[in-house]
């Protein structure tokens, strides 16, 4: 009775998913979203972890029919994972709209401009920060200043990786 209520509670969590992500299944990434572990798929698109996910539900039916006990936790609990993967996924994918093929190299190149201009910005709060502390009197003011600037050099060696991060992704697109 147990385990048919897991199968139950399964089934209408996979039918929810698959409503909450109909305006996404056929949205492309660039990259694969989740870890080996998690999904053995590298789709790029929702649709084919859905796919796998049901699989794993059906899969784990067949466990439960057979009562390979061992074989339907494991299954349970990845399935489990996966589907709250999938449920994070969906929550978060409006924030991962520059990560869609769909746009192409404007896209890219309108992000490479973003990105330029952070590092503008960077640089000029820098500065700002080294005139200031040349002109600081005391010494809690001056160390201060030396970790504000020590964090603008962490903010702009991570802005520098994005950007050539982006490069590298511009270059791929214009071969």
């Amino acid at each position: 009775m147990k385990t048919a209520l897991l199968l139950q509670t399964l089934q209408k969590q996979m039918t929810a998913l698959h409503e909450q992500a109909r305006p996404l299944m056929q949205h492309a990434t660039l990259k694969p979203r989740f870890d080996r572990q998690l999904f053995r798929s590298r789709s790029t698109l929702m649709k084919d972890y859905l796919a796998e996910a049901q699989h794993n539900l059906d899969e784990l039916r067949h466990a439960v029919e057979k009562e390979q006990t061992a074989q339907v936790a494991w299954l349970a609990e990845h399935l489990a994972e996966q589907i709250a993967a999938l449920h994070r996924e969906i929550a978060a994918w409006p924030l991962r709209a520059w990560d869609s093929p769909g746009h192409g190299r404007e896209k890219w190149q309108r992000k490479r401009l973003e990105h330029q201009e952070f590092e503008r910005r960077l640089h000029d709060m820098k500065r700002d920060r080294e005139a200031r502390l040349n002109a600081a009197q005391t010494l809690e003011e001056q160390q201060r200043l030396l970790r504000e600037i020590t964090a603008l050099d962490g903010r702009l060696l991570r802005c520098r990786q994005a950007l050539d991060e982006i490069e590298r992704v511009i270059a791929q697109l214009t071969r």
